[in-house]
């Protein structure tokens, strides 16, 4: 072990940058805490803008090489890390456990296998991916997807190397070069990840890992006139500043931002299913950019609705999440803790009532809370807490529901509960929602193109949708006697 090592649950994890192919140490760090205990994990090299200049000139300097790396070759080593990916589940799961909080049996099951997916996903759709030629007047039209360059990718903490490798796998599938600046909440598992992409073989500066602090490293690297892409997850704000500085440039963005999404549940839902929806909301201690946070409930139906979630909530352990039997973690940081009960707090004070919960339990632990009266212009019900607090106000009409789905700045989902086809096809046609599951939740298939409405993003991404973002689509137009002298 060195220096720059830590030992985090018997697993080795370097602290510095990958830039280049090779680590890279910063002067000062920051200190990376454990949501778990709030104890320290450990101190993580903290990039600025010299460590933002190198990865960028590292990325813009292996791009012309693996822009021209054939799509058979690139789709290999995606396998390749895939493979690499699986063969330390065990260990990238307990590490980011310890990161960040969530549930070491999810990360076990679920996340990261997920994580080899998304390489493989993409792997498999760079080497389909076509679009028929077609013909205007006579010339034929040919479309084709070149590499845009080096893509900058700011990922956030809730759920740190599944969606980094969101965007990563298809940035590099594309062909493109990557700077991948993980959440300074949740770091570790992007270490890990420049670890596996070096051993499965992708070539020095395709990949670069730089760490540090929001706007200190942030800047930097969205204002560079290198980088040809920005793809971020995380809070209007912030977009709005990763807008700005890439706005000199017209660097093209993909963004997916908050929400503040709706459960509408009608008299005629299967309401044990109904329940179920609403109590998955708690998932990942409500750190969850999709989550239904707001349950719209028919008036005849709101009152066993109730009964029903607070009996079906009451069986939820709550507690470390590396024990098997947990199903509620910690919330990820002390800043965030703060901000979930400030919320609640003024919620109360301006008259919600709360069903269950309303208060914290302990250390980084928030008690899971059900909050009722709440207005519809009220601050709990507009804008994002992303925390364990959901809210439930009821409807009287179709169109009472619609409307108040609809009342909020974002539109990232939406999901509905209802046994009647024709209501489904009805209100989902008139939600403002990126995404709209009925009658279920959180069923993504990686072709599918996702992002949000309003507030909640722009862009979409997603089978060829993320080669539509990562590339440039280019047209080529051919006349059809245009070789009557070739030869």
């Amino acid at each position: 072990m060195t220096e720059h090592t830590l030992t985090v649950a018997g697993v080795a994890v370097d602290t510095r940058h990958w830039i280049g192919g090779r680590r890279v140490a910063s002067t000062e760090t920051f200190t990376d805490v454990s949501p778990i205990d709030g104890g320290t994990i450990g101190e993580i090299s903290r990039g600025t803008a010299p460590e933002a200049a190198a990865a960028v000139a590292a990325a813009k300097a292996a791009f012309p090489a693996w822009a021209a790396t054939s799509r058979a070759e690139r789709a290999r080593i995606l396998h390749a890390i895939a493979d690499g990916v699986e063969k330390r589940i065990e260990e990238l799961s307990i590490v980011e456990t310890t990161d960040n909080g969530a549930l070491l049996r999810s990360h076990r099951r679920g996340v990261m296998p997920r994580v080899a997916h998304n390489f493989r996903f993409f792997a498999d759709w760079l080497l389909q991916l076509e679009h028929e030629d077609f013909e205007t007047r006579g010339h034929t039209n040919h479309v084709s997807w070149d590499p845009a360059g080096p893509s900058v990718l700011i990922t956030p903490w809730n759920a740190p190397l599944m969606l980094a490798t969101w965007k990563v796998a298809p940035a590099l599938a594309a062909g493109n070069t990557v700077v991948l600046k993980p959440a300074e909440w949740s770091p570790l598992t992007a270490s890990l990840l420049a670890d596996i992409a070096a051993e499965a073989g992708l070539p020095a500066g395709v990949l670069n890992v730089v760490q540090g602090y929001g706007s200190e490293i942030g800047d930097a690297l969205t204002s560079h006139p290198d980088v040809r892409r920005i793809s971020f997850t995380g809070s209007v704000p912030t977009a709005q500043r990763i807008a700005g500085s890439a706005a000199a440039n017209l660097t093209p963005l993909s963004l997916e931002l908050g929400g503040k999404s709706p459960l509408l549940v009608f008299a005629d839902a299967d309401l044990d299913l109904a329940v179920d929806l609403a109590v998955e909301q708690y998932d990942n201690a409500g750190q969850v950019c999709l989550a239904a946070t707001r349950f719209l409930v028919e008036e005849s139906v709101a009152e066993e609705f109730t009964r029903r979630f607070v009996q079906k909530a009451a069986t939820l352990t709550q507690g470390d999440p590396r024990h098997e039997t947990t199903d509620i973690g910690p919330n990820i940081h002390p800043r965030q803790l703060e901000k979930i009960d400030a919320f609640v707090q003024r919620a109360l004070a301006a008259g919600a009532r709360a069903v269950i919960g309303g208060h914290r339990k302990d250390t980084q632990y928030y008690a899971p809370t059900l909050l009722t009266d709440v207005a519809q212009d009220s601050e709990i019900v507009q804008e994002e807490v992303f925390g364990p607090v959901l809210t439930l106000q009821t409807f009287s009409t179709e169109e009472e529901a619609v409307r108040l789905a609809n009342d909020t700045r974002f539109g990232l989902a939406a999901t509905l509960a209802t046994g009647d086809p024709e209501r489904a096809e009805r209100v989902t046609a008139q939600l403002v929602a990126g995404t709209v599951w009925v009658n279920c939740f959180f069923v993504r298939g990686l072709q599918a193109p996702f992002g949000g409405s309003r507030h909640s993003g722009v862009g979409r991404e997603g089978g060829t949708w993320s080669f539509d973002f990562y590339c440039d689509v280019k047209n080529t137009v051919t006349a059809p006697n245009g070789w009557k002298n070739h030869g």
